[in-house]
């Protein structure tokens, strides 16, 4: 069985430290991939700059994107990978912490698949990494 991977787009150490820590404790067993910002996440996806030579026929079940990140943000980084024939079916959920209404309107007319606000408490936000983990990485049937 192929191990599913996930794709985290996040520019800040302490989210990315907290969904990791979440994703543990949920037990969701699947490769954590990190994109550091909007440009790493392109890179990622088509194999080029940092991860030049990553085999881009295996894409990853869930792309869990933040919104708010230097050099490309998050919707840049929606439109790019819904303008690519081979991207844009991947299932992309929005974790951000923006409760800006234009943010979740914009995401969704993108084409993302989700749009979750990050919660404040640990707790919660554990809560809702193991329900993505459930949905996205069980449940969930991918092109």
């Amino acid at each position: 069985m192929k191990t599913k991977h996930i794709l985290l787009v996040e520019d800040n150490p302490d989210d990315v430290d907290l969904t990791v820590r979440a994703l543990a404790k949920s037990h969701v067993a699947n490769t954590l991939d990190l994109a550091a910002d909007g440009v790493e996440a392109i890179e990622y996806l088509e194999g080029t700059g940092k991860f030049a030579g990553r085999d881009t026929s295996l894409l990853p079940q869930v792309v869990l994107l933040d919104l708010k990140m230097p050099r490309m943000d998050g919707l840049e980084v929606l439109r790019r990978i819904r303008a690519n024939e081979k991207t844009r079916l991947l299932p992309v959920v929005i974790l951000t912490t923006s409760s800006e209404e234009r943010d979740r309107v914009e995401s969704y007319k993108l084409g993302a698949n989700s749009y979750i606000r990050k919660p404040v408490d640990f707790a919660q936000f554990a809560e809702s990494v193991r329900q993505l983990g459930l949905y996205w990485l069980v449940l969930n049937e991918a092109p």
